[in-house]
C-alpha cells in the first residue's frame, strides 16, 4: 500500500532559480536562504526520506494556463513534463518525470469524492513546480523522484477557499493509501507567505501573520482552514493567498503532525519565505540537525 510520509513546504520565488543560475545563490543576500534550505536537502537524503513520489501543490503563472483556460484543481497525469519558457527560455533543469498510475488513481479517487479535477496530459510547468524541486535536491542530472504536478488557481479569483483546499488534502490522502503498489509518498505545499507584487501596497510583509499561520497550520489546522478570503488579502497581501496550497499539504497528512523543522526568512525578493518538513504523528523519521532557524 502507498503511504504519505510526510509534507515539506516551500516559497516558490523565481528569483531563487536565478540565483542558482547565475551562482549568486550564496551571495549576502541570497546566502542566508540557502543556507536556511541546507538542512532539508541534507534530510531529504538520508535513507528512508527520499520519496518515490512527490505530489507537488503550486500555481502556475500563465505558462500552462492563461485567460482563456483556468481550471481550480489540475492534475498532471502524463509521463513526462518539460520546463516551461516563461519569457526567458526554459529553465535549466531536468524535466519532470511524471507518476501516470498513481496520478490517475488520484484523479479518479478524487473525481469520485466530488473534486472536479482538470486532468493534464499534456503540460509544461513554470517555476511554481520547478523552484521548489531545485531547492531541495539541488541541481541533478535527474530528479531523484517521480512528481506528481497539481497545480491550483491562486492567481484569479475566486480561488478555492482553505476549506476546499483543507479537505483536498484529506481525499488526496484516501486516494494514495488505496493504491496498492508499495510507494513513499510526499506532499508539497508551495508558494506564500505574505507579499504583494503590485499596487500601493506593493512590498507588503507581514512577520506576525505568517509566524501565527505557521502555528496553526500544524496545530489546528481545522480552524485555519476557514481563514475566508478577504483575511489573506488584507494581512497577507494579494499573493498571500496562495497559503491555501498549504492546507492542501496538511490535509493529507492527517490529524496530528510532528514538526520536524521551520525556516522562516524575510526579506527574499520583495516576499516572506517560509520552509517546513512535517510529518503524520507516528511515522518517526529523524529530525534535521537544525530543527528551526527564523531569519527575520
Amino acid at each position: 500500500m502507498a503511504r504519505i510520509t510526510a509534507g515539506i513546504t516551500s516559497s516558490h520565488i523565481p528569483a531563487l532559480g536565478a540565483a542558482m543560475q547565475t551562482g549568486t545563490w550564496n551571495n549576502d543576500y541570497w546566502g542566508p536562504v540557502f543556507d536556511g534550505y541546507a538542512p532539508i536537502r541534507e534530510w531529504v537524503k538520508e535513507p528512508g526520506n527520499t520519496p518515490d513520489v512527490v505530489i507537488l501543490v503550486y500555481n502556475d503563472h500563465a505558462s500552462a494556463f492563461d485567460m482563456n483556460i483556468i481550471p481550480t484543481f489540475a492534475i498532471g497525469c502524463a509521463e513526462v513534463f518539460k520546463p516551461a519558457d516563461e519569457g526567458w527560455g526554459p529553465r535549466p533543469v531536468p524535466d519532470v518525470i511524471g507518476a501516470p498510475d498513481l496520478a490517475w488513481h488520484i484523479a479518479q479517487s478524487l473525481i469520485l469524492d466530488e473534486f472536479d479535477m482538470t486532468i493534464m496530459n499534456q503540460m509544461d510547468v513554470d517555476h511554481g513546480c520547478t523552484v521548489p524541486l531545485s531547492m531541495i535536491f539541488g541541481e541533478p542530472e535527474a530528479w531523484p523522484c517521480k512528481v506528481i504536478p497539481l497545480p491550483v488557481n491562486v492567481v484569479t479569483y475566486p480561488p478555492p477557499s482553505g476549506n476546499r483546499c483543507f479537505r483536498l488534502g484529506e481525499s488526496i490522502r484516501a486516494a494514495v493509501e488505496s493504491f496498492p503498489e508499495d510507494l513513499d509518498v510526499q506532499v508539497w505545499g508551495t508558494g506564500g507567505m505574505s507579499h504583494q507584487l503590485q499596487g500601493p501596497r506593493a512590498g507588503l510583509i507581514n512577520k506576525e501573520f505568517d509566524l501565527n499561520f505557521i502555528e496553526q497550520l500544524i496545530k489546528d489546522p481545522e480552524t485555519l482552514s476557514k481563514m475566508p478570503h478577504i483575511e489573506y488579502l488584507r494581512e497577507a497581501g494579494s499573493e498571500g493567498i496562495e497559503l491555501v496550497m498549504w492546507l492542501i499539504m496538511r490535509g493529507a497528512l492527517g490529524d496530528k503532525v510532528e514538526e520536524l523543522y521551520r525556516f522562516y526568512h524575510i526579506p527574499a525578493s520583495n516576499t516572506a519565505l517560509g520552509a517546513l518538513i512535517l510529518q503524520p504523528e507516528g511515522i518517526g523519521a529523524k529530525p534535521p540537525k537544525v530543527r528551526e532557524q527564523v531569519n527575520a
